[in-house]
């Protein structure tokens, strides 16, 4: 299901960036994965030339850290992702079913209680969902999009006591779910009832929201990791394709819209590249990597699908 009419040939990129690239930062679902949840051969060709040539990848998703694998054995050097909208920076190179958190940004029972409330009172209808380190809970009413099985389910309320057996597992997001609304209008009258007591978005199709604590989003784990590196926005590029990456991709020098991307995305990064599904992050990457050290570590597919290089 498209947000956006899909774009296959690119308008100009953004300007050159005054210092050169030193982290490539990209979500995951519907940018860097093609829609059946694979990477291809170019796009896996093109993050090993990025890393030969020295720009570290960062992969920045909503995803918790157990439905990492997908892209665990592409981590390369530093080993690290932020997960859960950035709630959790992740080791994923000590297995590929115990990750390892490096960081968590918690989101504390008390605000997720006040949220509960907030949203319970204006939004009738509204079911819960509460995202723990080690899994997910949920309510009854609240429908299982997710790769696994509950932990448990429960009244929220009781998923978010203090004696309960999880109660020792920091909540890295909580997700309400609406059975009716329109995506957008549900994240909008959300992001007005809650205000600055949590962070709202939202990367579904359907009208399930990603709440997580005051101040915590993809962009300021990802600064976080980048001031750990002496690395500024300057020296980054992104790319995503929802709601949950505008700030990310705001932070960043140089931002791409995929070409299937939601419009407040289109909006909000500096330039645009094809579809998930035409490999639109390989695109870029390519270009980036032949500009700053030549074409001799770019590996390209065999077949790129009749996509060129940005003009």
């Amino acid at each position: 299901m498209r947000e956006n009419d899909p774009v296959t040939s690119e308008p100009a990129r953004p300007p050159a960036p005054a210092r050169p690239i030193r982290l490539i930062a990209t979500d995951l679902d519907g940018t860097l994965l093609r829609d059946d949840k694979s990477l291809s051969e170019r796009t896996v060709a093109a993050l090993a030339a990025a890393e030969t040539a020295g720009i570290e990848v960062f992969f920045v998703t909503g995803r918790p850290a157990r439905w990492m694998n997908v892209v665990s054995d592409h981590v390369h050097g530093h080993g690290l992702a932020i997960c859960g909208n950035g709630a959790a920076v992740v080791d994923l190179q000590d297995g590929h079913v115990n990750h390892r958190f490096v960081k968590i940004r918690a989101l504390e029972r008390e605000a997720s209680l006040t949220v509960v409330d907030a949203l319970r009172t204006a939004v009738p209808g509204t079911s819960f969902a509460v995202e723990r380190a080690g899994g997910i809970h949920h309510e009854l009413t609240y429908p299982p999009m997710h790769l696994d099985a509950a932990a448990s389910i429960a009244p929220v309320e009781k998923l978010l006591a203090e004696d309960s057996d999880v109660a020792d597992q920091p909540v890295l997001k909580l997700l309400a779910y609406h059975p009716e609304l329109a995506p957008d209008a549900f994240l909008q009258l959300a992001r007005e009832v809650i205000g600055d007591r949590a962070g709202v978005t939202r990367s579904s199709p359907t009208a399930l929201l990603e709440i997580s604590g005051p101040g915590v989003s993809k962009a300021s784990t990802l600064a976080l990791c980048c001031a750990e590196r002496g690395i500024g926005p300057d020296e980054v590029v992104a790319f995503g394709d929802m709601p949950n990456d505008v700030e990310m991709l705001t932070w960043a020098g140089e931002s791409y819209a995929m070409g299937n991307a939601h419009p407040d995305v289109i909006a909000a990064a500096s330039g645009r590249t094809v579809a998930n599904n035409d490999d639109g992050v390989a695109v870029v990457v390519e270009r980036i990597v032949a500009e700053q050290i030549g074409d001799r570590v770019v590996r390209r597919a065999a077949d790129s699908d009749g996509v060129g290089d940005i003009a």
